[in-house]
Protein backbone atom coordinates (compact mmCIF):
# COMPACT_ATOMS: atom_id res chain seq x y z
CA UNK A 1 0.00 0.00 0.00
CA UNK A 2 1.14 3.64 -1.02
CA UNK A 3 1.69 5.80 2.19
CA UNK A 4 -0.03 8.96 2.20
CA UNK A 5 2.07 12.10 0.80
CA UNK A 6 -0.69 14.90 2.87
CA UNK A 7 -1.42 15.66 6.42
CA UNK A 8 -4.73 15.31 5.93
CA UNK A 9 -4.74 11.44 4.62
CA UNK A 10 -2.86 10.30 7.54
CA UNK A 11 -3.34 12.26 10.42
CA UNK A 12 -6.26 14.22 13.04
CA UNK A 13 -6.53 16.97 15.09
CA UNK A 14 -6.13 15.09 17.94
CA UNK A 15 -3.03 14.60 18.32
CA UNK A 16 -2.79 18.65 19.70
CA UNK A 17 -5.36 19.34 22.63
CA UNK A 18 -5.88 22.45 24.88
CA UNK A 19 -4.11 21.92 28.18
CA UNK A 20 -1.33 23.73 29.75
CA UNK A 21 1.28 23.35 27.51
CA UNK A 22 2.45 26.04 25.49
CA UNK A 23 0.71 25.80 22.48
CA UNK A 24 4.01 25.63 20.46
CA UNK A 25 5.29 22.62 22.74
CA UNK A 26 2.31 21.08 21.86
CA UNK A 27 2.49 21.17 18.37
CA UNK A 28 6.01 19.97 18.62
CA UNK A 29 5.68 16.99 20.64
CA UNK A 30 2.17 16.12 18.43
CA UNK A 31 4.12 15.99 15.01
CA UNK A 32 7.63 14.38 16.81
CA UNK A 33 5.43 11.50 18.07
CA UNK A 34 3.93 11.37 14.49
CA UNK A 35 7.03 10.96 12.86
CA UNK A 36 8.50 8.72 15.53
CA UNK A 37 5.61 6.21 15.52
CA UNK A 38 4.99 6.13 11.43
CA UNK A 39 1.84 7.94 11.17
CA UNK A 40 3.65 10.10 9.43
CA UNK A 41 6.24 8.15 6.92
CA UNK A 42 9.83 9.08 5.70
CA UNK A 43 9.60 11.36 2.91
CA UNK A 44 6.12 12.18 3.43
CA UNK A 45 5.32 16.31 2.78
CA UNK A 46 4.35 18.77 5.57
CA UNK A 47 2.13 21.61 3.91
CA UNK A 48 1.57 24.22 5.88
CA UNK A 49 -1.84 24.94 5.27
CA UNK A 50 -3.04 21.38 6.09
CA UNK A 51 -0.84 21.68 9.35
CA UNK A 52 -2.84 25.23 9.64
CA UNK A 53 -6.17 23.62 9.13
CA UNK A 54 -5.93 20.48 11.04
CA UNK A 55 -4.11 21.63 14.18
CA UNK A 56 -6.04 24.97 14.34
CA UNK A 57 -2.96 26.92 14.87
CA UNK A 58 -1.06 29.78 13.67
CA UNK A 59 1.54 29.69 10.72
CA UNK A 60 4.18 31.46 13.05
CA UNK A 61 3.83 28.31 15.64
CA UNK A 62 3.52 25.38 12.47
CA UNK A 63 6.94 27.52 11.20
CA UNK A 64 8.65 27.43 14.70
CA UNK A 65 7.19 23.39 15.16
CA UNK A 66 9.08 22.80 11.73
CA UNK A 67 12.46 24.94 12.56
CA UNK A 68 12.52 22.61 15.40
CA UNK A 69 11.76 19.34 14.08
CA UNK A 70 14.73 20.22 11.30
CA UNK A 71 16.79 20.88 13.86
CA UNK A 72 16.33 17.13 15.49
CA UNK A 73 17.04 16.02 12.24
CA UNK A 74 13.37 14.50 11.77
CA UNK A 75 12.37 17.34 9.07
CA UNK A 76 14.44 18.69 5.87
CA UNK A 77 13.73 21.22 4.19
CA UNK A 78 13.67 20.70 0.51
CA UNK A 79 13.58 22.96 -2.57
CA UNK A 80 10.77 23.82 -4.88
CA UNK A 81 8.56 21.02 -2.02
CA UNK A 82 9.10 22.79 0.98
CA UNK A 83 9.18 20.68 4.80
CA UNK A 84 9.31 16.72 4.71
CA UNK A 85 9.44 13.93 6.92
CA UNK A 86 13.51 13.30 6.80
CA UNK A 87 14.40 10.15 5.00
CA UNK A 88 18.25 9.29 5.49
CA UNK A 89 19.94 8.85 3.07
CA UNK A 90 22.34 5.95 2.02
CA UNK A 91 25.77 7.43 3.38
CA UNK A 92 23.93 9.31 6.83
CA UNK A 93 22.23 5.27 7.76
CA UNK A 94 25.88 3.96 7.20
CA UNK A 95 27.68 6.67 9.73
CA UNK A 96 24.80 6.01 12.17
CA UNK A 97 24.50 2.41 12.10
CA UNK A 98 28.41 2.53 13.14
CA UNK A 99 27.97 4.68 15.47
CA UNK A 100 25.45 3.10 17.49
CA UNK A 101 27.54 -0.63 16.99
CA UNK A 102 30.34 1.41 19.18
CA UNK A 103 28.26 3.58 21.10
CA UNK A 104 25.99 0.35 21.94
CA UNK A 105 28.39 -1.41 22.92
CA UNK A 106 29.89 0.58 25.12
CA UNK A 107 26.60 1.49 27.29
CA UNK A 108 26.05 -2.89 27.40
CA UNK A 109 29.27 -3.04 28.84
CA UNK A 110 28.43 -0.56 31.31
CA UNK A 111 25.05 -1.79 32.20
CA UNK A 112 26.61 -4.78 32.85
CA UNK A 113 29.29 -3.35 35.31
CA UNK A 114 26.49 -1.18 36.87
CA UNK A 115 23.26 -2.50 37.19
CA UNK A 116 21.93 -3.90 40.30
CA UNK A 117 20.55 -7.63 40.27
CA UNK A 118 17.07 -6.13 39.84
CA UNK A 119 18.42 -4.44 36.60
CA UNK A 120 19.34 -7.11 35.17
CA UNK A 121 16.39 -8.80 35.98
CA UNK A 122 14.39 -5.62 34.25
CA UNK A 123 16.63 -6.23 30.87
CA UNK A 124 16.05 -10.07 30.75
CA UNK A 125 12.19 -9.00 31.30
CA UNK A 126 12.20 -6.17 28.56
CA UNK A 127 14.23 -8.56 26.24
CA UNK A 128 11.19 -11.34 26.56
CA UNK A 129 8.54 -8.25 26.00
CA UNK A 130 10.28 -7.46 23.05
CA UNK A 131 10.46 -11.38 21.96
CA UNK A 132 6.78 -11.25 22.31
CA UNK A 133 6.20 -8.43 20.84
CA UNK A 134 7.29 -9.40 17.66
CA UNK A 135 5.84 -12.62 17.52
CA UNK A 136 2.42 -11.33 18.09
CA UNK A 137 2.01 -7.69 16.31
CA UNK A 138 2.85 -6.68 12.87
CA UNK A 139 2.50 -3.52 13.93
CA UNK A 140 5.91 -2.10 13.44
CA UNK A 141 4.92 0.99 16.30
CA UNK A 142 4.46 -2.03 18.91
CA UNK A 143 7.91 -3.61 17.89
CA UNK A 144 9.09 -0.16 18.21
CA UNK A 145 7.77 0.88 21.06
CA UNK A 146 9.19 -2.35 22.81
CA UNK A 147 12.74 -2.01 21.82
CA UNK A 148 12.63 1.78 23.41
CA UNK A 149 11.39 -0.01 26.51
CA UNK A 150 14.34 -1.92 26.29
CA UNK A 151 16.61 0.66 26.12
CA UNK A 152 15.19 2.64 28.70
CA UNK A 153 16.50 -0.12 30.98
CA UNK A 154 20.14 -0.46 29.28
CA UNK A 155 20.40 3.62 30.00
CA UNK A 156 19.37 3.61 33.51
CA UNK A 157 21.37 0.74 34.60
CA UNK A 158 24.78 2.13 32.75
CA UNK A 159 24.28 5.38 34.96
CA UNK A 160 26.51 7.24 32.75
CA UNK A 161 24.85 10.76 31.62
CA UNK A 162 27.46 11.05 28.87
CA UNK A 163 26.43 7.80 26.94
CA UNK A 164 22.33 8.92 27.74
CA UNK A 165 23.14 11.98 26.71
CA UNK A 166 24.82 10.93 23.12
CA UNK A 167 22.78 8.29 22.66
CA UNK A 168 19.11 10.05 22.88
CA UNK A 169 20.50 12.62 20.50
CA UNK A 170 20.62 10.40 18.14
CA UNK A 171 17.81 8.08 18.98
CA UNK A 172 15.22 10.10 16.85
CA UNK A 173 16.78 9.20 13.10
CA UNK A 174 17.85 5.63 14.65
CA UNK A 175 14.57 4.72 15.17
CA UNK A 176 13.14 5.68 11.80
CA UNK A 177 16.34 3.29 10.40
CA UNK A 178 15.07 0.84 12.86
CA UNK A 179 11.55 0.83 11.60
CA UNK A 180 13.21 0.30 8.51
CA UNK A 181 15.18 -2.94 9.65
CA UNK A 182 12.50 -4.07 11.68
CA UNK A 183 10.12 -4.13 8.57
CA UNK A 184 11.97 -6.79 6.87
CA UNK A 185 10.59 -9.97 7.02
CA UNK A 186 11.96 -11.97 9.99
CA UNK A 187 14.20 -9.42 10.72
CA UNK A 188 12.26 -8.94 13.74
CA UNK A 189 12.30 -12.24 15.04
CA UNK A 190 16.31 -12.61 14.31
CA UNK A 191 16.60 -9.12 16.86
CA UNK A 192 14.94 -11.19 19.28
CA UNK A 193 16.89 -13.91 19.43
CA UNK A 194 20.31 -11.82 19.23
CA UNK A 195 19.01 -9.63 21.92
CA UNK A 196 18.12 -12.78 24.00
CA UNK A 197 21.38 -14.03 23.77
CA UNK A 198 22.97 -10.60 24.50
CA UNK A 199 20.47 -10.83 27.83
CA UNK A 200 21.81 -14.07 28.99
CA UNK A 201 25.47 -13.03 28.61
CA UNK A 202 24.42 -9.65 30.76
CA UNK A 203 23.11 -12.04 33.39
CA UNK A 204 26.03 -13.90 33.74
CA UNK A 205 27.79 -10.51 34.04
CA UNK A 206 30.12 -11.26 30.79
CA UNK A 207 30.27 -7.68 29.98
CA UNK A 208 32.87 -8.00 27.11
CA UNK A 209 30.52 -11.09 25.56
CA UNK A 210 27.12 -8.84 25.91
CA UNK A 211 29.12 -6.09 24.11
CA UNK A 212 30.47 -7.82 21.62
CA UNK A 213 26.59 -9.49 20.81
CA UNK A 214 24.93 -5.95 21.02
CA UNK A 215 27.46 -4.60 18.03
CA UNK A 216 26.77 -7.71 16.49
CA UNK A 217 23.31 -7.29 16.66
CA UNK A 218 23.07 -3.24 15.30
CA UNK A 219 25.57 -4.46 12.63
CA UNK A 220 23.01 -7.21 11.53
CA UNK A 221 20.45 -4.81 11.67
CA UNK A 222 22.33 -2.40 9.42
CA UNK A 223 22.61 -4.88 6.71
CA UNK A 224 19.14 -5.29 6.59
CA UNK A 225 18.34 -1.85 6.38
CA UNK A 226 21.00 -0.66 4.37
CA UNK A 227 19.66 -2.86 1.68
CA UNK A 228 16.32 -1.53 1.64
CA UNK A 229 17.71 2.28 1.49
CA UNK A 230 19.86 0.76 -1.34
CA UNK A 231 17.08 -0.78 -3.48
CA UNK A 232 14.68 2.77 -2.42
CA UNK A 233 17.97 4.74 -4.11
CA UNK A 234 18.11 2.60 -7.06
CA UNK A 235 14.13 2.98 -7.66
CA UNK A 236 14.28 6.93 -7.22
CA UNK A 237 17.35 7.14 -9.71
CA UNK A 238 15.15 4.80 -12.01
CA UNK A 239 12.08 7.33 -11.56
Amino acid sequence: MTAPNTLSAAWSSAHVERVAAPLREQVITALRSAILDFTLRPGQRLVERELIEQLGVSRTTIREALRELTSEGLVTVVPQRGAIVSAPSLAEAEDLYEIRAVLEAILVERFVERATDEQLQRLKDAVDHFATATAGSNEIRVVLDAKDVLYVVLIEGAASPALKNIIEGIQARVRILRATSMGEPGRAEEAAAELQAMAEAALRRDGALAAQLCATHVRNASKTALKSLRLSEKSSDAT
